[in-house]
């Protein structure tokens, strides 16, 4: 037996919801005359409705017994599909109710007086408001179990979605590339204590950033690396004062993910053939 699909599961439970909706729409607008015309008005509609709580009763039934108990959220959905399952049976019991409280024709046992008209207008008007109520009642009960069937599909595919998300190892992004400059400024700041000051001179505001141990960093390597999201400056205080500066979580990636390429090692000079002076001496 092949596993269940979740996803056609789900898709079907939505085809079902769209079907409990054209079957309220059915029941709302339903016309009938009391009587012979009731049955054969309303007959029709609770077979329906009990033909759609079978199928409820199918899809619960497979979804009980799949790996889909397995998936966290999935005890939600299965207890809301049983609720489903008697509010649709209510809206069969509704619609039943409205045939029984249908006047129907019929001679009367052998001796009784057979019902006048005016008696039957008025088993009729008494009628009618009963079994109006429980149509109402039945279409009420019918728009449930769509809205259920709704909700229990879009569970579905969010459980899904959501056991997929943790079964997936979280990619780590690639911190950007950083210039050797930028690894060396970045790594002091993300000592701590470096500040971005600005001092008036000659009327024009110059900037500078210090780190911890007292160290400049360039301002165009500082506003690299503020352009790029690694660090961050706390513009609540003043910049004569001095603005802290942190290294954000981007910034502490990049510099975990890139070390500045060592430099190669130095190439021997190749011997020289020119006689040395201790040779010179020699001759």
């Amino acid at each position: 037996m092949p596993p269940l699909n979740l996803t056609e599961q789900a898709q079907e439970l939505r085809n079902l919801a769209h079907e409990f909706e054209a079957q309220r729409d059915r029941v709302r607008g339903v016309s009938y005359t009391p009587g012979t015309d009731a049955l054969r008005q309303i007959g029709p509609l609770l077979l329906t409705t009990q033909d759609l709580t079978a199928t409820l009763l199918v899809r619960l039934g497979a979804l009980a017994n799949s790996p889909y108990t397995r998936i966290p959220g999935s005890h939600a959905s299965l207890e809301c599909l049983s609720s489903l399952v008697l509010a649709s049976t209510l809206a069969g019991n509704d619609l039943a109710r409205a045939l029984h409280a249908n006047p129907l024709e019929g001679a009367p046992f052998p001796g009784y007086p057979a019902y006048s008209e005016s008696d039957r207008v008025a088993r009729h008007a008494t009628a009618i408001p009963r079994m109006t109520g429980h149509l109402n009642d039945a279409a009420h009960q019918l728009d449930l179990s769509a809205t259920g069937c709704h909700y229990v599909a879009n569970g579905i595919t969010s459980d899904l979605a959501d056991t997929h998300d943790q079964a997936t190892p979280e990619r780590q992004t690639a911190a950007p590339a950083l210039s050797p400059a930028q690894y060396d400024a970045l790594k002091a700041l993300s000592a701590g204590e470096g500040k971005l000051y600005e001092s008036p001179r000659r009327g024009l505001g110059v900037a500078r950033v210090v780190t911890h141990d007292g160290n400049r960093v360039s301002i165009a390597t500082f506003r690299a690396l503020v352009k790029r999201g690694l660090v961050t400056v706390d513009t609540s205080t003043s910049l004569w004062h001095g603005q802290k500066i942190t290294v954000t979580g981007d910034g502490q990636r990049a510099l975990a993910q890139h070390r500045p390429a060592a430099a190669p090692a130095a190439v021997a000079a190749p011997a020289s053939t020119a006689p040395s002076h201790a040779q010179k001496a020699r001759r």
